[in-house]
């Protein structure tokens, strides 16, 4: 008898496993190579040319995302640090690539870019820079900036730059979620995420 609920154990154990296993297979392969191919006739990243498909979405949300990378009160380093954290905890490597060459424009360094996928507690970050991420890392988890977060970013933020950090934080996931859903594939010599720090 005990056998036999050894055995029955072991089989259900074995059969968990193997639809585990089918189920991060059938992952990806829906990650490999895009849904919805790019419109060929477009010059532009892989992105604008995918989302050519939809001009009246694209006419909608052009200039709220302009606004949000060109015209927000945000700092620019500080924009991108938020970004890269975003593109790092929803898995979007495209926009990792194309915020990492931005971030080097704002002045931050290889090192720095590498360790906003770590997050707050690696690196020398400011006090201030810790929770700038930490900020992002709770909007993407709870969807909400937590009391004490809020307090530290605001001695420093105005009201606008609050309401710009969270959409900014809400902008770029919603682009994570357009990129991972459709498959849009990588540009030409983008930067892919780093090697050395673990997914989580």
């Amino acid at each position: 008898m005990k056998t036999y609920a050894i055995r029955k154990t072991a089989i259900s154990v074995l059969v968990l496993a193997l639809v585990a296993a089918s189920a991060s297979a059938q992952w990806q392969r829906r990650e490999t190579g895009p849904r919805i191919p790019p419109v060929e006739e477009v010059q532009s990243i892989n992105l604008i040319r995918t989302l050519s498909h939809h001009p009246p979405l694209m006419e909608a949300w052009g200039p709220f995302g302009g606004y949000v990378l060109r015209g927000s009160t945000l700092p620019d380093r500080d924009r991108e640090m938020v970004i890269l954290r975003t593109a790092w905890l929803n898995e979007a490597e495209y926009e990792w690539g194309h915020h990492a060459r931005a971030a080097r424009a704002a002045g931050m360094t290889d090192e720095e870019i590498r360790n906003v996928a770590v997050g707050e507690n690696a690196g020398p970050w400011s006090s201030f820079e810790r929770y700038l991420l930490r900020a992002a890392t709770e909007l993407h988890r709870r969807s909400a900036v937590s009391e004490r977060t809020w307090a530290f970013l605001k001695a420093r933020y105005s009201d606008q730059q609050m309401i710009d950090l969270i959409f900014t934080v809400g902008q770029y996931r919603m682009v994570s979620m357009a990129l991972r859903s459709i498959g849009v594939e990588l540009d030409e010599g983008l930067e892919r995420f780093p090697e050395d720090v673990p997914r989580r």
